[in-house]
């Protein structure tokens, strides 16, 4: 079975449409949350995440936009990120926010899979997997063989073998135009796989970042591809969001 992973896509329409029109042949979409957040498109985004047959966890930018109790509540969100929140929680449609308000909190286990999708971590879907010691704290939260997550907005892979942990980045050939970079999985490690960011990449590649894992193969391949990105800084400028979130599309980070 062929899986396209997504995850952060963040309300940015002009990227998600262009990862759905570039993957590869598919057989289920598995979304690791952050549909909406930061971005001007979060009613268009959520019709189309709807349409995709497959799995979707929620993501803390998911949680905050739709609960502002719990939201006012979450002191770990940027002041940029509270106001993209709030000013999303005022267009949200009843059918998006009911969408959303009902998305599962990870881990999500697919049937008959050693696997589990989650948006930050399996410990806490706010925690950020970007060191060697949080990487060990979500392996020793799961028995999961492989754990797919998002949050960080990079793509990487963290690697448990018998003797060492580390992580592996995909090395592109090229900086422009759709690449991609495949890492075959072996049977007797674990892993910790991030797709990377579809609507706000922080690895400094602006390019819209997902990803195919084929479970028959035990293959994982990173994709990147490029989008209108000026389409999408128009949308948040004339929504009046913050000036950074559109710039910051630009630059990757």
């Amino acid at each position: 079975m062929r899986l396209l992973i997504v995850s952060d896509i963040h309300s940015n329409l002009q990227a998600f449409e262009a990862v759905l029109a570039a993957a590869p042949k598919y057989d289920s979409v598995w979304n690791l949350g952050d549909v909406v957040g930061y971005g001007a498109s979060p009613n268009e985004v959520v019709e189309l995440a709807r349409k995709l047959d497959g799995i979707v966890v929620r993501g803390n930018h998911d949680r905050a936009c739709t609960n502002p109790v719990i939201f006012s509540l979450n002191s770990r969100m940027s002041s940029i990120a509270a106001t993209a929140a709030i000013w999303t929680d005022m267009i949200l449609t009843h059918e998006s926010r009911e969408w959303l308000s009902g998305l599962p909190p990870g881990p999500v286990k697919p049937l008959r899979r050693n696997l589990i999708c989650v948006h930050g971590s399996s410990r806490d879907e706010d925690q950020y997997i970007s060191s060697e010691y949080g990487a060990q704290a979500a392996l020793d939260a799961s028995r999961a063989r492989i754990t797919l997550f998002g949050h960080t907005h990079e793509q990487v892979a963290w690697i448990a073998t018998r003797r060492a942990l580390y992580p592996l980045e995909p090395d592109f050939r090229s900086r422009s135009g759709a690449v991609q970079f495949e890492l075959p999985l072996r049977r007797n490690n674990r892993y910790l796989l991030n797709p990377g960011s579809i609507g706000q990449p922080r690895d400094g590649d602006w390019r819209a970042a997902f990803a195919i894992y084929d479970d028959t193969e035990l293959r994982w391949t990173w994709y990147r591809v490029p989008y209108e990105v000026g389409a999408a800084q128009k949308r948040i400028l004339r929504a009046g969001l913050p000036e950074v979130l559109a710039t910051r599309l630009r630059d990757g980070s």
